[in-house]
């Protein structure tokens, strides 16, 4: 009947870096684990969606050699204190596992969000630039 099995994906997508981990369904068993920083030359390209598209591909690759066909997406920002926005790779990453063939569940974001939250960093006034 319907052959393959369900992976999740984890999404995560800061200004700075995209780490992308293939987990089972439980999320115990790490499948693949693949960064920005891990397929670009340059620091400064690591969350660029172009490396995030990479990340994606590379793991989606490694995942499918284990026997996962489709995925569950979950997308994270750093959240807590810092951005709740997800950084520019997150939605090049979920493209990218369309576009490596493997069907796609349901995409959720966990971000974290506090009910009450601890004092960002920049002081009274910010970060001054």
């Amino acid at each position: 009947m319907n052959m393959g099995k369900w992976g999740v994906a984890h999404v995560y997508a800061s200004y700075n870096n995209v780490l992308i981990t293939i987990t089972d369904i439980t999320g115990a068993e790490t499948i693949s684990k693949y960064t920005g920083g891990m397929v670009v030359r340059q620091d400064k390209d690591q969350s660029s969606p172009y490396a995030a598209m990479e990340a994606a591909r590379k793991a989606v690759e490694e995942a499918k050699d284990k026997g996962i066909t489709k995925l569950h997406v979950k997308v994270r920002a750093p959240g807590g204190s810092k951005s709740h926005s997800p950084g520019p790779g997150s939605q090049a990453a979920i493209r990218a596992f369309a576009r490596a063939g493997v069907k796609i569940g349901n995409i959720e974001d966990v971000t974290p969000i506090p009910h009450d939250t601890t004092k960002p960093k920049g002081g009274r006034r910010g970060r001054r630039v």
